[in-house]
Parts: C-alpha cells; sequence; structure tokens
C-alpha cells in the first residue's frame, strides 16, 4: 500500500479510523495527534466572533463560532 492520509479520531479510549480503509496485520502505522495546545484559542474565537456579529446590521443572518473555523 503506498504512504497514505487518513483522518482519524481518540473517542477516549481508541483511536478510530474516520474512513473505511483496509489494512493487513502488522501493517507499520504512522500516527501524528493534531493537538490544539494554544490556551488563548477559546478567548480569540470568542471576541472573534462578538467582532464579526458587531460587523453587521440586524437583518443579517447568524453567525457562529462554526463559521469562524475553516
Amino acid at each position: 500500500m503506498p504512504l497514505t492520509s487518513i483522518a482519524a479520531h481518540y473517542d477516549g479510549h481508541q483511536v478510530l479510523l474516520d474512513e473505511q480503509v483496509t489494512i493487513r496485520p502488522h501493517t507499520r502505522l504512522l500516527v501524528t495527534i493534531l493537538a490544539d495546545t494554544d490556551p488563548d484559542r477559546e478567548d480569540f474565537l470568542a471576541l472573534a466572533a462578538t467582532a464579526f456579529a458587531d460587523s453587521y446590521g440586524e437583518d443579517e443572518v447568524e453567525y457562529t463560532e462554526a463559521d469562524l473555523n475553516p
């Protein structure tokens, strides 16, 4: 199998692949942990959401934090 990247997540007990894939037993894997290590991230997102919402008038659609996360 060629080098392949597969999205996955940790459910608190085990790593679960987000895509269906067949892997032979004893296949070597490389795991990269993408952690949010910025302690100010939540404060920044809240501030950005407030500023973003203030940029539009009363007739605009309601924006959420999800709109700020690509």
